[in-house]
């Protein structure tokens, strides 16, 4: 797994920042790619150079034409390739050869259209890597730089470039890294219109030679962006993309990410629009959630988390409060917060007193707010409420969630919201949502409101969904456990498939649980011998690398009371084993004392050989397949991490106490859990850990792995 940085940001800065351009297929038939290419440059006044390539024209856009590529200046820092696909890896050949050193490649027909294609891409991410050269694409809409009004991409442009502030700095932006070109326009489309600016957007396509972990890197370090948002089908370089949003943490810069993928129509389209194989999406989440990352599940949503993050200067906490003015709003308040989960701190009389002085005798201190409709002749009460509001050190973000109505009703409200910053900016978030979708509002209030860090959202389901998300970020563990680690001593002999006997000695040696066992050679007498020491009843199990599945070939008898059913047993299971396959030799049996029976659990753990260790737990049963009610964890949570993540399983309710029924041990199961967790990464050759079924007993009384397989690799 690769984390290192491909590029240095000044390789970047040539096809971001270019202080040349060469127009490849330049055009002035209206509807051009190379056409509207070369006008969004010119009209934007592009202050390097620009070179069109065109064998047919002389002059376009009052610019001399280069008829070939090869007449072009050596040094060109990018070339925009609006050219048939067919064309397209020779022209990249030829321009490497000149030192240019970017290409962006619009032309679709490559690695998502079949072998050929594949093949070619793959000759354009060789001639990038041998020269080192910036490929935005193929199959890409390009790029845009607003901060420096440079349009590198076919669509027409509206060039809304981020304002200077007073103090020298440029105003906060969001940054758009996409693999589909279509979802960076529509986003760009979508928070201009909002007061939300963009700073760089880059489309990736089909990414041959750079991808969006790529441009995370440089919009990390770019000194115009503060907020990332993402939309991506697949990560090509996992580990290169997790080092990237490691690095945006630590830089205060949040990344909202969009990722389809959990229906398997998603990931089929995946395949299809950028040849992109979809990877694990639950695997992806559980990662990138340990990095920071903040997940959207619609374009809308990601549009909104975007919007919030960039407006306000510091991001919503758990503990929301809302100042509404309607008691049945009141009450969809409380069910919308609980169906997005949001966290609403508990507010009343007695703990809220500056609260209680600014309300009327008449109204309750309570979360959410109803201060019903004494607003509209003491507006004052909105800027007394959310002053005391803002200065409680107990609230992570407040909601203004107001009815608007019309211009008469907005010049009451809007003002007084406004005043409780003061003029200057909360310390906190605050939101104003709308509860009426479609009312008549004056559009300088709402850009007052932005101007002032409050974004404005039409509907209050948008507001509470995206606060939740963001909020969500603040519940999270992200203390870097990274050394604790478990390794195994003697994993230096073990290789491919490790017996059930092997894997539970090695196991047993980092405190996983296992029953009583012994370990004995094919041969009854050694059978019987081993149950009467460890005492009936018993399990015998036949051993062998080559039977992962034992009970497959009847090599599994559970339940042997006594001396006579053990060596009954041995004997019906030699024959068994014969008939199933017998070329298999076996290593010998394990006896093992039986277990008491309770709840079963999976817990179970892997290297995916993309994004590093993780470990699966959840229910088990024969319910398990039907279910799936299993959860995905990675290996440097803490215990109180893993047991919330148990406890938000759907069939949680059976661990902490169901119809009477004892809560079970979710501490021994977390703490299971943590332990494959390090022991996964103390031993990067262990492919998989298989403990199936783990049996959870009643709190206080722990928990048992009755089997155990391990893959590891030569």
């Amino acid at each position: 797994m690769t984390t290192a940085r491909r590029f240095t940001n000044a390789q970047i800065d040539r096809l971001l920042r270019p202080k040349s351009v060469a127009v490849i297929g330049a055009s002035d038939r209206h509807g051009a790619l190379g056409c509207t290419l070369l006008n969004n440059l010119v009209q934007y006044e592009f202050e390097g150079a620009i070179y069109p390539v065109n064998p047919k024209r002389d002059v376009l856009q009052g610019l001399a034409v280069v008829k070939d590529v090869a007449d072009l200046p050596d040094g060109v820092d990018c070339a925009v390739l609006a050219i048939p696909r067919a064309f397209v890896v020779d022209t990249v050949r030829q321009l490497a050869q000149k030192g240019c050193g970017a290409a962006v490649i619009y032309a679709a027909g490559f690695s998502e259209a079949g072998e050929d294609g594949a093949k070619d891409q793959a000759e354009l991410a060789r001639i990038a890597a041998d020269h080192g050269m910036i490929i935005e694409g193929p199959n890409c809409l390009g790029c845009t730089n607003f901060v420096e009004r440079i349009p590198l991409t076919f669509v027409e442009t509206n060039m809304i470039t981020p304002p200077v502030r007073e103090d020298g700095t440029t105003a906060r932006a969001i940054g758009i890294a996409s693999q589909s070109g279509a979802l960076a326009a529509v986003l760009s489309t979508t928070l201009h219109p909002r007061g939300c600016y963009v700073s760089t957007s880059v489309s990736t396509g089909n990414e041959a030679a750079s991808g969006v972990e790529d441009y995370v890197e440089w919009l990390v370090d770019d000194p115009a962006t503060h907020v990332i948002a993402m939309y991506v089908e697949t990560f090509r370089r996992p580990a290169a993309f997790v080092a990237a949003a490691r690095r945006a943490r630590a830089a205060g810069k949040p990344i909202v990410l969009l990722h389809p993928g959990k229906s398997e129509k998603a990931l089929a389209s995946a395949a299809t629009h950028t040849g992109a194989m979809a990877g694990d999406y639950k695997l992806m989440r559980a990662k990138l959630a340990r990095e920071g990352v903040i997940f959207a599940d619609t374009l809308e949503e990601l549009a909104d988390i975007a919007t919030i993050a960039v407006t306000c200067e510091s991001l919503p906490g758990a503990n929301m409060v809302i100042l509404g003015e309607s008691g049945a709003l009141r009450g969809l308040a409380f069910d919308l917060a609980q169906d997005v989960g949001l966290d609403l701190l508990h507010l009343d009389d007695d703990n809220a007193p500056a609260l209680r002085a600014v309300l009327p005798d008449f109204v309750p201190v309570s979360n959410p707010t109803d201060i019903t409709a004494i607003g509209l002749s003491e507006p004052a009460i909105y800027t007394n409420l959310l002053r005391a509001l803002l200065d409680d050190a107990r609230v992570g973000s407040v909601v203004a969630s107001i009815i608007q109505s019309d211009p008469v009703t907005s010049e009451i409200k809007f003002p007084a919201i406004r005043a409780a910053l003061g003029g200057g900016k909360a310390g906190k978030p605050l939101i104003f949502a709308g509860v009426d979708e479609g009312a008549t509002v004056p559009p300088g209030y709402i850009a007052d409101l932005r101007a002032a860090g409050i974004p404005w959202f039409p509907s209050t389901e948008r507001a509470y969904r995206a606060i939740a998300r963001l909020a969500d970020l603040a519940k999270r563990d992200l203390a870097d456990r990274s050394g604790d680690q478990i390794v195994l001593a003697g994993m230096e002999e073990a290789g491919g498939v490790v017996p059930e006997y092997r894997a539970k000695a090695l196991l047993r040696a980092a405190g996983i649980p296992f029953p009583e066992g012994r370990f004995v050679p094919m041969d009854q007498s050694a059978v019987q011998d081993a149950g009467h020491d460890l005492g009936f009843p018993v399990v015998l199990k036949a051993q062998s690398a080559r039977l992962s599945h034992k009970s497959d070939a009847g090599g599994v008898a559970v339940g042997l009371g006594d001396t006579g059913a053990l060596c009954q047993a041995y004997r019906d299971m030699a024959k068994a084993l014969h008939r199933y396959d017998p070329s298999i030799a076996y290593d010998g049996m394990l006896v093992e004392a039986m277990g008491a029976r309770g709840t079963e659990m999976i817990v179970g753990g892997k290297h995916d050989p993309e994004w590093g260790p993780v470990v699966l737990a959840g229910f088990g049963g024969v319910t398990a397949e039907v279910l799936k009610d299993v959860m995905l964890f990675t290996p440097d949570l803490g215990v109180e991490q893993v047991k919330q993540g148990l406890l938000s399983l759907r069939q949680a309710p059976l661990l902490t106490g169901w119809r009477g029924s004892p809560a079970l041990d979710v501490d021994a199961l977390a703490e299971l859990i943590v332990t494959v967790g390090r022991v996964l990464t103390g031993n990067p050759r262990i492919r998989e850990i298989d403990l199936n079924p783990v049996i959870a007993y009643p709190a206080g009384q722990g928990v048992m792995a009755l089997d155990a397989l391990m893959l590891v690799d030569g």
